[in-house]
């Protein structure tokens, strides 16, 4: 059975007691640890104090970190959330020891906070309540956290397929911004997970008097596998944006160059015409067909022909 209480309001506990020897797991979930929350998990428990500051919430680290203590793990891992459209990290800092899992977090992970929901349930479906060991209950909490990636990968996957339908549409610049916040998504997410599958891996390797070693093993080999397989799909996505961002500077080069090629023809077409009218704009006192009584529509007449004839040398060139 599970039972939850609240040790102060950033504080809550879950205990579980094993059902055969009556041994009680604690998971301690600490949201937005500042001096007292830091406090009481110093007089609680022997924790380096060193790790103690790191789990401050205005301390962030800059990469995961797993660290053996003589009589605990102390693990810093960063997960992907997604906040006003913009993909960033969410540190969570774990305590690994026998009989207990302390996580300490800035309280804004939705798969953290759901997953603890559902332990106070006292879900007897979860592997935890079979085992009832932290390095297990490690295990499931770290299981929810990764297939929580594969939302935000699918969600990146459809603005994908929405810039690709913007481009082939003629939609450049309203696909420009769009690409410019998928390739800072798709950046993000590879830098908080690139490290993850080194630290499932050591973590394979812990070693419990309360689980069999292949039991652990079965658990984070899992976990190996979906790392991997989330960094497959990041590699792929990638590439694709990569592609549809070289795809879509092609087309607006290709329109630019349109668009320059024609103000360039009008200008050179333009240009003997304005010449024609300088020319015969002077004040010269013999000036031809300028007395003439039709000086003025065979003036006209030139300028047309120039122009036709400006038309016909550039479709000779295939400039048109």
């Amino acid at each position: 059975m599970a039972n939850c209480k609240k040790i102060s309001p950033k504080i809550y506990e879950i205990s579980i007691e094993n059902r055969k020897n009556k041994d009680v797991l604690k998971w301690v979930n600490v949201i937005n640890a500042q001096k007292s929350e830091v406090d009481y998990l110093k007089r609680n428990y022997d924790f380096n104090l060193e790790h103690l500051n790191a789990s401050i919430s205005t301390v962030f680290s800059q990469r995961p970190i797993i660290f053996q203590e003589k009589n605990y793990f102390f693990i810093i891992l960063h997960f992907p959330v997604y906040v006003k459209g913009k993909i960033v990290a969410a540190e969570i800092e774990f305590f690994l020891s026998h009989g207990y899992l302390v996580t300490v977090h800035n309280g804004n992970i939705p798969a953290l906070n759901n997953f603890f929901a559902l332990c106070k349930d006292a879900n007897n479906s979860l592997a935890l309540y079979d085992w009832e060991s932290s390095i297990i209950l490690l295990s499931e909490i770290l299981n929810r956290l990764i297939l929580d990636c594969y939302g935000l990968i699918d969600n990146t996957s459809e603005e994908i397929n929405r810039v690709e339908d913007l481009i082939f549409s003629r939609q450049q610049k309203d696909a420009v911004s769009l690409i410019l916040n998928l390739r800072r998504n798709i950046i993000n997410l590879r830098k908080i997970l690139q490290n993850h599958e080194s630290i499932l891996k050591t973590l394979t390797e812990v070693k419990s008097s309360l689980v069999p070693e292949a039991e652990i093993k079965k658990h984070y080999h899992r976990l190996v596998e979906h790392s991997r397989r989330i960094w497959n799909m990041l590699d792929n996505q990638k590439e694709m944006i990569e592609v549809l961002n070289n795809t879509n500077e092609s087309l607006l080069n290709d329109q630019m160059t349109s668009i320059m090629k024609t103000l360039t023809i009008f200008s050179v077409i333009v240009f003997p015409l304005t010449l024609l009218a300088a020319i015969f704009g002077m004040n010269a006192k013999y000036m031809p067909f300028v007395d003439h009584p039709s000086g003025f529509w065979i003036i006209l007449s030139i300028m047309f022909v120039c122009s036709i004839g400006m038309l016909i040398f550039f479709e000779r060139k295939k400039w048109l």
